[in-house]
């Protein structure tokens, strides 16, 4: 099947975490935005008036007939069929509790900038996300980063669930990619706290299907619009 995501073009953002999960894969899927008219097609969906169903927002992704919204939902949708999650129905559901979690903490990631409103620019909140990243790095980093540590160390320190890895493992390289995009000075320090996920950020990135789109022009860099963003003065 050929896989067709929708997500807004220019920025990593929440599809990045699907895109990793589809590559990772070698799947067969059109970035659809990102060509000619792409996003138009992409909002005659959201708009839906000719569907029973309508997504809210992208990501979401079309697999022949049917439509799935949502990360999370698309990644445990994907996960059996691209062999990035467990088979029994007890393993899908501790991977897509774990995605669900890493939705939390994107959220919050997001949230450092943008902590009055997402319509606002930055510049009209500054004051407001100087506190909320202060607040964020403080507490909320170390919570869930040492979170998925334990879950990691208790699967055995190679992948957080199984022995092949799983689409989460994928999610968490890009987060930790993330966050030393957006506050280098304090992962660097905290870094020492978490050795194996900063191990497992490391293996994520030599798999071949990940190498190769790493290097490739497929993957965007991380810039001022999408969820991670540097600001100087928020990292702490």
């Amino acid at each position: 099947m050929r896989y067709q995501l929708y997500y807004w073009p220019g920025i990593q953002g929440r599809g990045e975490f699907v895109r990793l999960a589809l590559e990772d894969a070698g799947a067969d899927y059109a970035d659809v935005a990102r060509g000619k008219g792409g996003v138009a097609a992409m909002q005659k969906f959201i708009d839906g008036k000719r569907l029973a169903q309508p997504p809210f927002a992208p990501p979401f992704l079309k697999a022949g007939k049917l439509i799935v919204a949502q990360t999370a939902n698309i990644l445990f949708y994907l996960g059996p069929r691209l062999k990035l999650a467990p088979r029994d129905e007890a393993g899908r559901l501790w991977v897509h509790q774990l995605q669900l979690t890493i939705s939390d903490f994107v959220l919050e990631i997001h949230d450092t900038h943008h902590p009055i409103a997402g319509r606002l620019y930055f510049e009209d909140q500054r004051a407001a996300a100087r506190w909320r990243s202060a607040d964020f790095l403080h507490y909320r980093l170390p919570k869930f980063l040492g979170y998925f540590e334990r879950v990691l160390k208790a699967n055995g320190g190679t992948y957080c669930v199984g022995r092949r890895g799983s689409y989460v493992d994928l999610s968490l390289f890009q987060v930790v990619e993330g966050l030393r995009y957006a506050f280098p000075k304090s992962m660097k320090r905290f870094e020492k706290k978490i050795p194996g996920l900063i191990a497992l950020h490391d293996r994520v990135a030599k798999r071949p299907g990940v190498k190769a789109y790493l290097n490739s022009p497929r993957r965007l860099p991380f810039n001022e619009w999408g969820i991670f963003r540097y600001y100087k003065e928020l990292d702490g």
